[in-house]
């Protein structure tokens, strides 16, 4: 169990069970938000043999402030939450379904913490698909990751002129995770607003069905 505030968390799953399924996805929800709302993107995407795990974070929320504060600012919760993901990350990869597998998805602040996450622990997993959000830290955070992410694909979809979420800090987390390897889309819309559009549903539900079909042979 992860230390801290989210020690405790609860990890919600819909779609296939674990035993079942091809691919699996760590769905991380947003600031305020609760576990069942992302996971609702289960039934939206549709796809087959997949199951999703939705991480519960203390209070609704991953961290106190913005993801661009002092990263000591925002601490012990981002240690913990990160803690919190690598833990239910495993708990897929011991029901036996395999990094290359694995998706890590989230919106707003858990697209922040998914990033993060991915970055930090850099291998062929499934994929990446963060909705309105990017690395963390302030403006000039040393990005020195360890790690190859392996041609995973990476989708980042953000607003233009997101109010939580500069532009910059997309494009940042798209040259950084490419430089590690990644396999990166990122599509900047103007006027969606700090939400998800058809069109990122359609790019995750690509992530999740290449991540299920992955390995065949």
């Amino acid at each position: 169990m992860p230390d801290g505030p989210h020690a405790d968390a609860q990890v919600l799953t819909t779609g296939a069970s674990l035993d079942e399924a091809r691919a699996a996805v760590v769905a991380l929800h947003g600031r305020g938000a609760m576990a069942r709302s992302v996971l609702g993107l289960a039934t939206e995407l549709d796809v087959a043999d997949v199951a999703w795990l939705g991480p519960q974070a203390a209070g609704n929320t991953w961290y106190p402030y913005s993801f661009m504060a002092d990263t000591a600012d925002n601490e012990p919760h981002l240690s913990s939450a990160l803690e919190l993901v690598d833990e239910t990350v495993a708990r897929a990869v011991d029901a036996g379904i395999p990094h290359e597998r694995v998706v890590l998805l989230g919106f707003s602040q858990g697209a922040c913490l998914a990033s993060e996450y991915v970055a930090r622990n850099a291998t062929r997993f499934g994929g990446l698909v963060a909705f309105s959000g990017g690395l963390i830290g302030p403006e000039g955070t040393a990005r020195d990751y360890d790690g190859d992410l392996d041609g995973t694909p990476v989708y980042l979809g953000c607003d233009a002129s997101d109010p939580h979420i500069p532009k910059e800090r997309v494009n940042e987390t798209r040259d950084v995770l490419t430089d590690l390897g990644g396999d990166v889309t990122e599509q900047i819309f103007e006027g969606m607003g700090h939400t998800i559009v058809p069109e990122e549903l359609e790019a995750a539900g690509d992530v999740l069905a290449n991540a299920v079909g992955d390995g065949d042979e």
